[in-house]
């Protein structure tokens, strides 16, 4: 048997696999065989017959960023003719539209707004709580809530648990990318480091609050760093337990300035997505990229580690403004579970069931 086969088998068997086994693991053409595993590690730990999506919209509050990412094609500067802070009104509007469709959250990011205080934040949310009481707002990013912290001058733990008091309900893994120095000190300017990042969704965690985790791959990284990437996030998930769900997927280029490295495709998504399931044994979830991927390769992405199809994502504006734009009706996305062999169930940030069990399911013995 060779290496690669016992390392899989590890995995399968529910051992926890080491750096060395991962880079090998990198190493592998043998893309079924990766995915059989991750697809073994999945079922494992959701035996069930569903598998899930949620649904929600991205709301970009601004587009106004003192951080500047080369990656990113959406963020502008104040003086910009068109920057903007959303008004109320339009923000009402979305939350309305969202939950016509069956929604139940919406993912509430901005940039990095060099003078919007945390008193504006707070009165956002308490606003849009008082009038949306069961919405849940999963709000900001580390990236933000770090800014937050060194604008406004005050412990990291009380910007958060301020926010929380006014109603943040979650907080979304966005900002990740590569938590690795090299690598974002060399896309980024004015933005949180690795430990920032993850000092973030600690202490988030020690509030009782949940969070998703993210990585964005396919740029300046290397292989070696996207494995340390998972390792941090595995060693906090260790320590805290706070995250729900991993996300990863591609480095979009078009329209930004890096539009002059060639995209990976397919094979590197799937291969990536599928290590880290084999990797990441103590994060329960793993969401599709259909967004970056198109419908197929994000359906292919259930049997390569994913439980879960992400959202409906009735708005989407960042990796729009990247040139890359796949967008799925709520059936698409049921036809493509389906298609893969499962029940379709929607669920909520927290991974609970907010639909009705299926008639079949509730009527079996």
């Amino acid at each position: 048997m060779s290496q690669i086969a016992k390392t899989l088998d590890k995995a399968v068997a529910g051992e926890r696999l080491t750096l060395d086994e991962s880079t090998q693991l990198f190493d592998c053409k043998d893309l079924p065989s990766l995915g059989r595993a991750a697809d073994a590690v999945s079922r494992r730990l959701h035996p069930e017959p569903f598998r899930t999506y949620n649904i929600d919209r991205n709301i970009n509050y601004t587009n106004v960023c003192a951080a500047v990412c080369d990656f990113c094609a959406f963020y502008r500067k104040s003086t910009d003719s068109d920057a903007y802070v959303l008004p109320r009104e339009v923000l009402y509007s979305k939350i309305e539209e969202t939950i016509a469709l069956g929604g139940d959250q919406a993912l509430l990011q901005g940039g990095n707004h060099p003078s919007l205080k945390l008193e504006w934040y707070e009165e956002l949310l308490r606003d849009l709580k008082n009038r949306f009481p069961t919405f849940n707002l999963h709000a900001f990013s580390a990236a933000e809530i770090w800014h937050f912290h060194k604008l406004n001058k005050l412990p990291l733990s009380e910007v958060l648990r301020r926010l929380k008091d006014a109603g943040m309900g979650s907080l979304p893994g966005g900002g990740g990318e590569i938590l690795v120095d090299r690598v974002r000190q060399a896309i980024t300017v004015n933005k949180c480091l690795t430990e920032e990042w993850l000092a973030v969704h600690r202490a988030w965690h020690e509030l009782g609050g949940r969070s998703t985790c993210t990585m964005m791959f396919g740029h300046v990284e290397t292989v070696a760093e996207r494995i340390e990437t998972l390792e941090r996030l595995r060693q906090l998930q260790d320590e805290t337990g706070g995250f729900t769900a991993f996300i990863c997927w591609t480095f979009q280029p078009q329209n930004t300035a890096l539009a002059h490295l060639a995209p990976v495709g397919a094979f590197e998504y799937l291969r990536t997505q599928a290590i880290a399931r084999l990797y990441l044994d103590n994060i329960p979830n793993i969401q599709s990229s259909w967004v970056t991927q198109g419908l197929k390769v994000g359906q292919l992405a259930l049997l390569f580690g994913a439980n879960d199809m992400g959202s409906l994502m009735i708005e989407e504006n960042v990796v729009a403004s990247a040139g890359t734009v796949h967008y799925l009706t709520l059936e698409q996305i049921k036809t493509a579970i389906r298609e893969a062999g499962y029940i379709p169930r929607q669920r909520n940030v927290f991974y609970q069931y907010v639909d009705d069990v299926p008639e079949s399911c509730a009527a079996a013995p």
